[in-house]
């Protein structure tokens, strides 16, 4: 190995091991640890993150990357090499536009934050929570002003998370996806076809869904043995390695969706960092290439295997056994249907895959309006009822149903939320491909099986980890730029299905 790029390999395993010591923390925090330990907790994380800023944007660790890219000029752009130092520049341009002083006080707002919005929403009391919430709109205003932005300023924020993707391409897509979904979602309503969903609204004990959320997860592809699931107020995945990825869900004893769907959906995401090429470990480069490919895996588990009928014929019996008085004497036509019925609903999490993407628009433009000073956050609770009600038809009662709901903008995650529709056709688009290059994953699929659908994804997307950008991995795998057709052809044949238009 070359000299040169050898010794930059040995800091960036140093740094990397610091921020997984870091995401230990931050897991610990939402799964086990106690409300008492809270200040300390946001003193390490803290103390943590200022390191990890201060090892990333030192002027030695510039040098390290250049002098290795030096030693490899030349090096094929597909290798791990130079994909790693084309990222390692990039974060470090990044990186250094962020002052010491202000990763650090980023840290302390939102530590304290994110505790804040987790009583907030227990209690629904948005008061309690709006004079951290307009703390962190001025430092998401303040990030983006130091990041830079040609367009508009919401771009500066979006390219963390979506790399090159630009505002305005977000807008062109889902205004196209909405001219599309109203028309199907108008349809299904004058078609007037009842799905009654009244079996998964139940009792159903805890413990078994425990069970079974683990053998579903299992049955998907999410590997035990390199996992575990754990219980959260808010549904995350994380991972500190290739053979430690961790899902959490929640639970609600009388709604069997939220927890069986919310864990498919984590194992997605734990399932593409399970299956980076091992090559890349201990390097930025053995995590998701962005959060929108991310999702996209996270809503194939949840959607197109998970609430697929050939899933559920092949796992009904199970559920059914473990919920007799429940399920016993039901159809698994009858359950499939309850599972994907469409509506209007509150919850982002448990929204349709029709509706889904209105509660992600709506998120898109709410945070384009704070970040550009056009809404206080003391109206935010008003303009998202009116905007709700506009775009889904219903208003949430509470603000706990509203405004409250996500964890996101209490940890500073401005520019996140569009991510999840973009996964959506991702998805779409990455399923079609696999499906046309290897028609057996229709088969397999048809038994409740994912074994080729998985290999797919592990050759195309998951190895790569974060090797190419959004917009390079998405033309390697289907040999198309992103669009929302593949997704609308989906939805259109599977909704046409269930509603008989």
């Amino acid at each position: 190995m070359p000299t040169k790029y050898a010794a930059l390999l040995e800091k960036v395993y140093e740094i990397h091991d610091l921020g997984k010591a870091l995401a230990v923390l931050s897991w610990d925090r939402e799964v086990n640890m106690p409300d008492a330990g809270t200040t300390a907790r946001i003193e390490q994380m803290t103390t943590l993150s200022r390191l990890i800023h201060e090892l990333s944007t030192s002027d030695e660790y510039g040098e390290m990357i250049e002098n290795a890219a030096a030693e490899l000029n030349g090096a094929d752009y597909d290798s791990n090499e130079a994909s790693l130092i084309r990222h390692l520049r990039r974060s470090y341009e990044d990186a250094r536009k962020l002052p010491s002083e202000f990763v650090v006080r980023a840290s302390e707002v939102t530590g304290q934050a994110h505790s804040q919005w987790v009583s907030a929403r227990e209690e629904n009391d948005f008061a309690s929570y709006r004079p951290w919430l307009e703390q962190i709109i001025e430092l998401s205003q303040e990030q983006a002003e130091l990041y830079g932005y040609e367009d508009e300023k919401y771009d500066a924020l979006l390219d963390k998370y979506e790399r090159d993707m630009k505002t305005a391409e977000v807008r062109a897509i889902f205004d196209a996806v909405k001219a599309e979904l109203i028309p199907l979602r108008e349809a299904i309503d004058e078609r007037g076809t009842a799905v009654d969903d009244s079996l998964v609204h139940q009792h159903f004990e805890i413990d078994k869904q425990k069970l079974f959320a683990r053998y579903a997860a299992a049955a998907i592809g999410y590997d035990f043995s390199r996992g575990h699931l754990g219980t959260v107020v808010h549904p995350f995945a994380t991972s500190f390695s290739q053979n430690d990825a961790r899902i959490t869900t929640r639970w609600n004893p009388d709604f069997l969706n939220p927890a069986l769907f919310g864990t498919l959906h984590e194992s997605g995401h734990a399932m593409y960092e399970q299956g980076t090429h091992p090559d890349l470990a201990r390097t930025p480069l053995a995590r998701g290439t962005s959060l929108g490919i991310h999702e996209s895996q996270s809503r194939m588990m949840e959607n197109m295997v998970g609430r697929s009928r050939g899933f559920w014929q092949k796992h009904f019996p199970v559920l059914q056994a473990m919920f007799p008085a429940q399920l016993g004497g039901a159809a698994v036509d009858a359950f499939y249907r309850a599972i994907n019925k469409t509506q209007s609903s509150l919850i982002r999490v448990e929204a349709d895959e029709l509706t889904y993407n209105f509660h992600i628009i709506l998120r898109f433009e709410l945070e384009q309006a704070m970040l550009n000073g056009e809404l206080a956050a003391k109206d935010l609770p008003e303009a998202w009822n009116e905007k709700f009600e506009t775009m889904l038809g219903i208003a949430p009662a509470t603000d706990r149903e509203g405004c409250l709901q996500d964890v996101h903008w209490s940890k500073l995650y401005f520019g996140y939320f569009p991510t999840y529709a973009l996964g959506n056709l991702y998805a779409a688009q990455l399923f079609e491909t696999a499906v046309s290059q290897n028609p057996a994953i229709t088969d397999e699929l048809a038994q409740g099986q994912t074994t080729s659908l998985v290999a797919w994804m592990r050759e195309n997307v998951h190895q790569h980890g974060r090797k190419f950008t959004p917009r390079e991995l998405i033309l390697k795998a289907t040999g198309k730029p992103l669009s929302h057709e593949p997704f609308i052809r989906y939805a259109s044949e599977k909704f046409s299905d269930i509603y008989g238009l």
